[in-house]
């Protein structure tokens, strides 16, 4: 299958960026070779993240390269670039090179993951299925770490363009036995809640308009109530596009017999904390910093620390601009109150009634700031840029803005105690069927 897909990929490829699929060729053969040569040294890491990084940045700062740079006899294939920019894909192949090259280096590793108490407390192994965190985590053969399969697993045509993203363990693990998490029926179903949301993604492009006041300029001319509408509207608009480009991908992979993560797995309207929202917002890109970055720069330890870090590549990864740095690091700064709370929360454990009814209490609070937190970081990072931070502190926080922050964060509360109870009954539910 490896062999099948390559070709069909390889095609696929040829198709969106013609002769550029020299340069991701070139890129992916020499990190196979450096992940070959060094993958069992001690300083790996250093050598597989500075010759990604490198390239991520290069990529960018150069446009996606002129064959014409290398030499006149050369510039003929600038006319053949094909149909879209390699460059722009290629950030998903980076994470693709870089989880190869860590799973190669692991792979003697077992000890990393405890599987039988992995099984004892997923609900999908218990079943008798496989999770993915268990493709994941377990270590494929020897054999499986070959430039075909590798190759096959950069540029898999499902997946290529926008994910989700697999870890190679959990690709290769799929190729030859496709995946039976998901039946005939079951991902027929899947398709079809798709177009229902593309019928959703239609209704609020022709009647709400929160993307052409944002991206016009005219928020600038309406009130803090205003405002707060179509920020909230943008990233219900936000969510919904992202939610179907990435589900369409993964019913393709499905399809094909390869099941990856699912990206959007929970509502951006049921995460009332910034933990919950990035583990919920590109859930499979969450799932790749925290297993080849946040984990070994030391995890929860220097959790403080490590957002920074993790946050600044995500930036960066997007693409180089400022607004985009001026989001990764709002959302850093965001994450530091909850963190220290969340922290003070275990280790004072709250024992009585009143306890945990103030707690509660506390926990709804935060969450309606945390939820106008991200609102402003997103808006920031996606519509206004940092130059617009000044408009939007001296509109809300003025005299005719502050009952509308007042407000939103009233609804924010309200929204927040209304997914607990949403949690507590689906817990509820999930204790009497395991019963």
């Amino acid at each position: 299958m490896a062999y099948v897909w390559l070709l069909i990929s390889l095609a696929y490829l040829s198709y969106l960026h013609g002769a550029c699929i020299i340069f991701i060729l070139t890129i992916a053969s020499a990190n196979f070779l450096l992940v070959k040569i060094f993958g069992r040294t001690k300083y790996f890491s250093y050598l597989l993240w500075t010759f990604n990084l490198s390239f991520l940045v290069c990529n960018r700062v150069y446009g996606g390269y002129q064959f014409s740079s290398f030499g006149q006899h050369w510039a003929f294939l600038d006319n053949f670039r094909g149909t879209f920019r390699w460059h722009i894909c290629f950030n998903f192949v980076v994470l693709r090179m870089i989880s190869y090259g860590y799973d190669y280096h692991w792979m003697d590793q077992n000890n990393r993951f405890d599987q039988e108490k992995h099984i004892q407390r997923c609900s999908t192994c218990i079943s008798g299925k496989i999770c993915y965190m268990s493709l994941q985590e377990r270590s494929v053969q020897n054999d499986k770490f070959s430039f075909a399969v590798y190759l096959c697993y950069l540029v898999y045509a499902p997946l290529y363009i926008a994910g989700p993203i697999i870890s190679f363990n959990a690709f290769a693990s799929q190729l030859d036995t496709p995946q039976k998490n998901y039946s005939s029926k079951q991902v027929v179903w899947y398709g079809f809640r798709w177009i229902l949301s593309l019928f959703l993604m239609e209704l609020m492009t022709h009647f709400f308009y929160y993307n052409a006041f944002a991206i016009s300029g005219v928020w600038k001319q309406l009130t803090p109530m205003d405002n707060f509408i179509i920020g909230y509207g943008v990233l219900n608009f936000m969510w919904l596009k992202f939610f179907l480009l990435w589900r369409y991908f993964r019913f393709w992979s499905l399809i094909s017999g390869i099941e990856a993560p699912e990206n959007m797995p929970r509502c951006l309207n049921n995460c009332y904390n910034l933990e919950t929202f990035w583990k919920n917002w590109h859930a499979s890109y969450n799932k790749w910093l925290v297993r080849y970055m946040y984990i070994p720069l030391g995890g929860a330890q220097r959790k403080l620390l490590n957002v920074w870090v993790v946050f600044t590549f995500v930036a960066i990864w997007h693409d180089l601009e400022w607004k985009l740095l001026s989001w990764a690091w709002l959302t850093c700064l965001f994450f530091i109150p909850e963190i220290l709370v969340k922290s003070a929360a275990n280790t004072f454990k709250v024992q009585s009634v009143f306890g945990e009814f103030l707690l509660r209490e506390l926990n709804a609070v935060a969450g309606a700031v945390t939820i106008t937190c991200l609102m402003v970081a997103n808006l920031v990072g996606f519509v206004i840029g940092p130059s617009g931070i000044n408009w939007l502190i001296s509109g809300f926080l003025r005299k005719e803005g502050l009952p509308t922050v007042g407000g939103m964060l009233i609804s924010f509360y309200i929204g927040t105690k209304l997914m607990f109870h949403i949690s507590d009954s689906q817990q509820k539910r999930l204790k009497k069927s395991t019963m």
